[in-house]
């Protein structure tokens, strides 16, 4: 089982650069498939930079993403409250309290007939104050995951610490642990000894020259002169797809290989 997991997308350049890297892809194959078994994309800042849109997260699925997941911005779009409710396929962090909309997780299925179970969690340091990450992963994994699928889990989180520990309480337990939030990827792709793959971030799918995805000026200024002011998506410029590639034996459901993928291009419509 192949599987590529896109990092945090940002506004109008990120999409337009997952739709590229997916349509290349697709080319590359020579049968117009794509070489994954399935494709997972955290979308939550895909809307302008902060937050999604029901009509954005159908353009992506129309690409061929199978999960689309959140984080701390999810609920940005008013839109969305609603729309949550009746796309499983858009999945918000699990661990959020009890009486927010839409879902934590979802079990897919691939054209070749294997299952995947894929999680949304978030941290709590640095961040809102959700329910504790690691024993909702407890509840899913005893209670509402089914035991024979691989699972993999977009873990949104701010604290390098509170990821490795997620990593370390899980070992073994899930295929996959995948970070987003920083917008930064790191260096530490791995598979541990038990067979999880795991990175502390896996990076923003976005406009380079930006900071973190949002225009330069804007940051700037607020850095400067600790004034508030609204953050908005670079929209012009090179742009940048951030993910990793991972392999899974479906026989273990545990993990064989992590990659980390990074493709630019000059400038994209």
């Amino acid at each position: 089982m192949r599987i590529l997991f896109i990092g945090d997308i940002v506004g109008k350049l990120g999409r337009a650069a997952t739709r590229r890297y997916i349509e290349d892809a697709r080319a590359m194959s020579g049968n117009g498939t794509a070489p994954w078994d399935f494709i997972i994309a955290n979308g939550e800042n895909a809307a302008g930079g902060l937050g999604i849109t029901p009509a954005i997260v159908d353009e992506m699925l129309g690409w061929g993403i199978d999960v689309v997941t959140g984080g701390n911005h999810t609920w940005r779009k008013r839109e969305l409250l609603d729309y949550a409710d009746r796309q499983p396929k858009l999945i918000r962090p699990a661990n959020h309290p009890p009486g927010a909309p839409g879902f934590g997780h979802i079990v897919v299925e691939s054209a070749t007939g294997m299952d995947l179970a894929v999680v949304s969690l978030q941290g709590r340091v640095y961040m809102d104050l959700f329910d504790c990450p690691f024993r909702t992963a407890d509840h899913l994994l005893a209670d509402e995951l089914p035991q024979d699928v691989p699972i993999l889990i977009d873990f949104h989180a701010e604290a390098t610490a509170e990821k490795i520990a997620l990593r370390t309480y899980l070992d073994g337990r899930v295929a996959a642990i995948v970070g987003t939030h920083t917008h930064v990827p790191t260096a530490d792709a791995m598979v541990t000894e038990k067979g999880t793959a795991y990175i502390t971030d896996v990076g923003m799918t976005g406009p380079i020259d930006s900071v973190i995805g949002m225009k330069t000026e804007l940051a700037l200024h607020r850095f400067l002169t600790q004034m508030p002011a609204r953050y908005d998506a670079q929209d012009t410029g090179p742009s940048i797809v951030a993910g990793v590639q991972i392999e899974i034996d479906p026989t273990t459901r545990l993990a064989t290989k992590i990659t980390r993928i990074e493709e630019r291009y000059p400038s994209l419509p």
